[in-house]
């Protein structure tokens, strides 16, 4: 395997690691409302489990609320039902042919607790991107050990993979606090 595509396949797996962890964020509730709190709510579309919007158009109302409005009538007392239980907190409400889903505001003792799970998160990506190092060097290790690339070459790449590690921690922590500001404001 040359060095360039283990740097290649490096930096595609931190890639990966930092994609997962904004996914994971965007779960994470700030007191304010946003389509994307509801993209893993599934409701049972005739027997199929489909997410919610396959079924209905999510629109924000106001800051602290969403409207999802199904596009099939008899889809209302379904959607309602899969979003109270979909374990988020939230209790939606159906005005005509539409459900509100109104922010409940988050006490200070939540936002610390958000906070933390915040942190957690982004723990375990940090975790992620140092496990994508040590893989890399362990491939440059055995490389080395079967003389298919010099010390020097194995201490400049090893160096770049250290470089590439500093840089996604950095912007890991750059996403905490980002995140972390959005919580905390009230």
């Amino acid at each position: 395997m040359p060095l360039a595509e283990i740097k290649t396949n490096v930096q595609q797996k931190m890639t990966a690691s930092i994609d997962a962890l904004k996914n994971n964020l965007t779960k994470i509730r700030t007191g304010r409302a946003h389509p994307s709190l509801l993209d893993h709510v599934h409701v049972d579309y005739y027997g199929t489990a489909t997410q919610l919007s396959q079924v209905a158009n999510l629109t924000l109302i106001d800051a602290r609320t969403i409207g999802v409005q199904p596009w099939e009538k008899n889809m209302i007392a379904v959607v309602e039902k899969a979003i109270r239980e979909a374990d988020l907190g939230l209790n939606p409400a159906t005005q005509g042919d539409m459900v509100r889903v109104p922010m409940p505001a988050l006490t200070e003792e939540r936002r610390k607790e958000m906070v933390k799970l915040t942190k957690v998160e982004g723990e375990a990506a940090k975790v992620a991107i140092r496990n994508h190092r040590r893989d890399a060097n362990e491939q440059l290790k055995k490389l080395l050990k079967d003389k298919e690339i010099t010390e020097d070459d194995d201490r400049r790449t090893q160096d770049e993979v250290q470089k590439t590690t500093d840089k996604f921690i950095a912007d890991i922590d750059k996403l905490l606090a980002q995140k972390e500001e959005e919580i905390l404001k009230v």
